[in-house]
């Protein structure tokens, strides 16, 4: 089933996304929203958060973008538009729709990934998310332990951090 791209009001996905519930039918459409556990520091202590991975994006699995169902989207507030416009609304390209099955493979929450240093001091990832996108690792933070990702979709390109847990002891 082909993906759909919809843009809402930004922070306020998870109003939205609960809005929709109330007014499709599970088997109507699917909404995906897709985040990542991240460690933040607040008031000097670590605490686990969700952040999207796509801010001010839901993901919409139907068969068809029929008129009627375009309609529903729309009237839910923080609605703004699907890509590519909503006079011309098309499904996820192959590319983006294997990067959105991709993350979907870990659910709507994406976890850490565990990674290690090598010898150059270079990352090298073992599992997780980034496992797949190690060739589009950006930027390192050790002490916070996240990697700045370049994700391509939507013919833009988007910079997002993914956190990482580090095995102290390099593999041989």
């Amino acid at each position: 089933m082909p993906y759909y791209a919809l843009h809402i009001r930004t922070r306020a996905e998870d109003d939205y996304l609960a809005r929709a519930k109330a007014v499709f039918d599970e088997n109507e459409v699917q909404l995906i929203w897709l985040r990542r556990s991240l460690k933040i520091k607040r008031r000097g202590e670590w605490i686990e958060t969700l952040a999207p991975i796509f801010p001010g994006y839901l993901f919409v699995e139907a068969e068809d973008m029929t008129p009627e169902l375009y309609m529903k989207f729309r009237r839910i507030p923080g609605f703004f538009r699907f890509l590519n416009s909503n006079d011309n609304i098309v499904p996820l390209s192959s590319s983006d729709r294997d990067l959105v099955s991709y993350f979907l493979t870990f659910g709507q929450v994406v976890d850490k990934s565990t990674v290690y240093f090598d010898n150059g001091n270079r990352i090298r990832v073992i599992s997780g998310p980034l496992k797949e996108l190690e060739g589009k690792i950006i930027k390192v933070d050790r002490r916070k332990g996240r990697a700045k990702v370049r994700l391509d979709m939507f013919t833009q390109s988007f910079l997002i951090d993914f956190g990482f847990d580090v095995l102290e002891k390099a593999l041989q």
